[in-house]
């Protein structure tokens, strides 16, 4: 009988993305997927890692988001040089990045319509289509939600 703990979910999750399951890869894992689609930075996971005892270095947190996307597990959203969220949600949306907060939120596929893409390269095929609409907060606004 196959247990169905979250442990399990992961194991399973990494084994059909072809990735072994690894001590460090499944302790990640469990980080990112167990509470549901979410946005992540390498920092970030890497400081929740420590804060649950995971012995795990920056530089193998990032290898390992970088395995977890090429595998397909993760979608990387490059919101500007040098700064990537990592999304657990890989299904078709798009994303809203609030500038003055960081904050990244998810948009319905369905909610963007894209039209008149150009042809790509001779053999290329598009393979998706990221949108990220930015925006900022309004200081005088926030300050009456207080």
């Amino acid at each position: 009988m196959e247990s169905s703990s979250p442990a399990s979910g992961v194991l399973q999750r990494l084994r059909t993305a072809g990735l072994r399951p690894t001590r460090q890869r499944m302790a990640l894992a469990t980080l990112l997927f167990e509470t549901g689609d979410r946005h992540v930075t390498a920092e970030h996971l890497h400081d929740e890692a420590l804060a649950r005892s995971i012995p795990v270095s920056l530089a193998t947190v990032y290898n390992t988001l970088h395995q977890f996307t090429t595998a397909g597990l993760l979608r990387e959203v490059v919101v500007e040089p040098g700064r990537s969220y990592f999304d657990t949600n890989i299904d078709d949306h798009h994303h809203f990045f609030c500038e003055s907060t960081g904050h990244l939120q998810d948009i319905p596929g369905d909610m963007v319509m894209v039209g008149q893409l150009p042809q790509p390269p001779e053999g290329a095929a598009i393979s998706r289509v990221d949108v990220i609409i930015r925006i900022r907060r309004d200081p005088v606004a926030s300050r009456s939600q207080i």
